[in-house]
């Protein structure tokens, strides 16, 4: 049951640049970890509490990693301390489900999220992770969100042409958030460029989304390429951005990461498949305006690479 209100343009971090200051260091955190806002309740499931390992029963609680600088996936409210978002609201839902508390963790950074698994820092991560064979290699996927829809933007004030190809890069400087999937979208797109005899696309990486955000309104660079829902998410709230690029892409929906072989797999994945069928999973999505992104079923795994779910 939904016990707030649907988010407004006015429910918003306090400024861009106290967002980018606050991805740049680690949360505070002691063993309750961060604090976070329940927009949702649900009822458990003591069937799908049977899918749960004896020892995670017995613990009581759920780690869960995450990098809170992306509204509306995940982002710090305005006391800059409470943990909000499209991720939160999920990982809360599944862990009342199981009829297990979620305790979060700031990662410090993405390029933290997969070591952070695999140290066993943390039990899952949903920080926007895109599955790929690289990664699998690494960390078992949990899809929930499809991704397919991205985004460039620029300054308004640039008068860009729309586009709906990489391509209309070339010869472009484009930023991208370190250790995502978008260098690599990038860098295949700089080929074609090159192949057509064109000039190549500049990668610019940055430590954060609101790094690459501060950087294009400050002119340091014309484009910065990410996910549809965040990027669009800070065009409707800062006056002088604009979405020019809407990019669609063929890749494996968004999913959380958990520890390779983790006992805890099946039971989200039920609990989660759970929330889907009973409509609690689209009312979330809906509820931070991006229930585009919904997905028929999770899949787990191998799964997760066969077929786009949404």
């Amino acid at each position: 049951m939904l016990n707030s209100k649907p988010p407004t343009r006015n429910i918003l971090l306090s400024t861009l640049i106290a967002l980018a200051i606050s991805s740049t260091s680690v949360q505070a955190e002691d063993d309750t970890g961060v604090p976070a806002k329940f927009n949702f309740q649900v009822k458990p499931d003591t069937n799908i509490q049977k899918l749960l390992p004896t020892e995670t029963i017995q613990k009581g609680y759920f780690i869960a990693g995450t990098n809170p600088n992306t509204p509306p996936t995940t982002f710090l409210l305005d006391d800059n301390k409470t943990l909000s978002g499209r991720d939160v609201d999920l990982m809360n839902a599944i862990g009342q489900r199981l009829g297990l508390k979620v305790i979060w963790k700031d990662s410090g950074g993405f390029n933290n999220v997969i070591p952070g698994l695999k140290t066993g820092r943390f039990d899952m991560v949903l920080s926007n992770i895109r599955p790929s064979k690289t990664r699998f290699a690494q960390i078992d996927f949990l899809s929930y969100f499809d991704s397919s829809r991205q985004a460039v933007i620029s300054r308004k004030d640039s008068d860009i042409a729309p586009f709906k190809s990489l391509n209309a890069l070339c010869g472009q400087t484009v930023g991208a958030g370190v250790g995502t999937a978008q260098i690599g979208l990038l860098n295949d797109a700089s080929k074609i460029c090159v192949s057509e005899g064109k000039s190549a696309i500049a990668v610019a990486v940055f430590p954060s989304r609101p790094d690459g955000i501060v950087a294009v309104l400050s002119n340091r660079i014309p484009f910065y390429y990410g996910p549809w829902e965040g990027l669009a998410w800070q065009a409707d709230k800062i006056k002088n951005l604009a979405i020019t690029g809407e990019i669609n892409v063929n890749e494996p929906p968004m999913s959380i990461g958990f520890p390779k072989g983790s006992p805890n797999e099946k039971a989200v994945q039920a609990a989660l498949n759970s929330l889907i069928q009973d409509g609690t999973y689209q009312k979330i999505l809906d509820h931070w305006l991006i229930g585009y992104g919904a997905v028929k079923e999770a899949r787990l795994n191998e799964d997760v690479f066969s077929t786009h779910t949404g």
